[in-house]
């Protein structure tokens, strides 16, 4: 069938394009988006190509790109030998922004009837940050430090807080982001850049320095800044992925004072956790009321709109969290 999607066909260009889905086939099904979320970290570094030859990224965004991966809809059509999804039934799916998608029934996770669009096409950051979650090993009564309050930084302060650490301090250098963060279970929250709020942090922290230091804004220069900051022996989880790891450089603080430092990314599947379990257990909390996403949302644009969208996502980055595209007629 003719459907419609984004595509980057160049470096800081999008548009709207027709495309063919395909027939559906054994296991498979088609589905309608209803709604699709902007991942705004990663999709302005692949729309303005802020990523050094040679990297991960490099490898992955060629023009024409297809940029997204994160939408809910409908299921239209059942294909032979599907029995776990019906026709009419609400799914969520890791595809990019388009209208519709043939793809395998097991690459869809149904959503409780509890949840809004709104709510659940947050699962697919949501997973990321799970795994940002898991590699922190939070403990309670845990001093904790998150560097960046964007879409990322947010759903790491939910699964934080959610995990019972004591002291939850969140810095971002707009001001704007600051409130959402403490709705969602900061403890304290202090604008400005990193390398100037040591002593804010600290007194965040009752006097102690945070044992886990995340840093979720994917920028390079903030990495050294986060090892001057972690306690002795204490951990840095890099959860913002650079397009410019190069850049990212060591100080004497690993090595004098036996830092830790881990990576978290969306690849880390293993046999228990993976896409369909970790947003299974991330719609339980939601629906439960355990982890709280009033205000995520800032904007919202149809798909004809997405060259404003993107423009704002650039323009606009105190004001802007999590931009949604409505696909409904």
């Amino acid at each position: 069938m003719q459907a419609k999607r984004f595509v980057f066909p160049q470096k800081q260009q999008v548009l709207l394009e027709n495309f063919a889905t395909g027939p559906v086939g054994l296991g498979q099904v088609l589905v309608r988006t209803t709604l699709s979320l902007m991942s705004t970290g990663t999709e302005n570094i692949a729309f303005n190509q802020l990523f050094d030859p040679g990297t991960a990224w490099a490898d992955w965004v060629k023009y024409p790109f297809h940029p997204g991966y994160a939408a809910v809809g409908v299921v239209e059509q059942v294909g032979a030998g599907v029995t776990s999804l019906s026709a009419g039934q609400r799914v969520a799916f890791r595809v990019g922004h388009r209208s519709h998608e043939v793809m395998d029934a097991a690459a869809c996770y149904p959503i409780p009837a509890a949840l809004t669009d709104e709510q659940a096409v947050w699962f697919a950051l949501a997973k990321i940050t799970f795994f940002g979650a898991k590699t922190a090993d939070y403990q309670l009564g845990d001093h904790v430090l998150i560097i960046g309050a964007g879409p990322i930084g947010q759903m790491e302060i939910r699964w934080a807080a959610a995990c019972g650490v004591r002291t939850l301090t969140v810095v971002d250098a707009m001001p704007a982001r600051l409130e959402l963060a403490r709705a969602g279970g900061a403890t304290a929250v202090i604008a400005g850049n990193i390398g100037e709020v040591r002593d804010a942090v600290l007194r965040a922290g009752h006097g102690q320095p945070p044992r886990v230091v995340v840093d979720s804004t994917g920028n390079y220069k903030v990495f050294a800044e986060t090892l001057t900051l972690t306690a002795d022996f204490g951990k840095i989880v890099l959860l913002g992925d650079t397009g410019q790891p190069s850049r990212q450089v060591l100080t004497q603080d690993v090595m004098r004072r036996g830092l830790i430092i881990t990576g978290a990314h969306d690849v880390h599947d293993n046999a228990q956790w993976h896409n369909a379990s970790i947003s299974a257990f991330f719609f339980e909390m939601v629906a439960g009321g355990r982890i709280k996403l009033d205000g995520m949302v800032s904007h919202r644009f149809t798909p004809e709109q997405c060259a404003e969208a993107y423009a704002t996502a650039n323009r606009d980055r105190a004001s802007t969290m999590g931009i949604v595209f409505n696909w409904q007629p």
